[in-house]
């Protein structure tokens, strides 16, 4: 399985390392010509308003708008959820609106106040995850049709809408490769709309 990591800005590096730990061929991703015969793609953490702008600079918007149409799996983290969100509060920044999602920039508080959780994630399995929290966005709400993968704190920090995974937190900062080996199951198509396939999660309605 091929997965690209955009390679724009963020932990392109942790991502790669997590990826091949995960069982995927992975490599970086700069132009819309990278993308093709790729399985799918992480978006990973940076500066979402700058990167909103470098993706439309090179076309990458717009080819991984039609990525995500052709169903491929798209993972965002951090600043990668921001871009994937169909709503960012109090901001007209460029995004790629691929999820039903509204979020809050910077909601956790700034660099200094960067956190580690363990997150309760049924999906994969019983042993909690450490997610990293560095100036992470908030999920406010989501749609109908978004899973609720985990929460901290009464919000959603992890979410799905078919073959799109998001977080709010680096996954690839945590040296556990189970969530990136969850997103391969997604690219492989291992999810009925209904739930994934190492458990159900239950959706929370938009504006909760």
């Amino acid at each position: 399985m091929r997965i690209g990591v955009l390679a724009l800005q963020g932990d392109v590096r942790e991502h790669l390392r997590s990826l091949a730990a995960a069982g995927a061929e992975a490599g970086e991703v700069r132009t819309p010509a990278q993308l093709e015969g790729l399985d799918g793609l992480v978006i990973p953490g940076g500066e979402s308003t700058t990167l909103g702008k470098l993706l439309a600079k090179v076309s990458l918007d717009r080819a991984i708008a039609g990525f995500a149409q052709q169903g491929r799996g798209i993972f965002g983290t951090c600043a990668g959820l921001i871009l994937m969100a169909q709503s960012i509060n109090g901001s007209r920044q460029p995004r790629l609106g691929l999820m039903d999602v509204e979020v809050d920039r910077n909601a956790y508080g700034r660099q200094v106040q960067s956190f580690e959780a363990e997150l309760e994630m049924p999906a994969l399995g019983t042993q909690a995850f450490a997610g990293v929290f560095i100036r992470a966005p908030r999920i406010a709400a989501v749609g109908p049709g978004v899973e609720v993968l985990a929460e901290f704190g009464g919000h959603p920090v992890l979410v799905r809408e078919g073959a799109l995974l998001a977080a709010a937190f680096h996954p690839e900062l945590s040296d556990d490769p189970r969530l990136h080996r969850y997103f391969l199951s997604l690219v492989a198509g291992e999810w009925t709309a209904e739930g994934s396939p190492a458990g159900v999660s239950r959706k929370a309605p938009r504006g909760a």
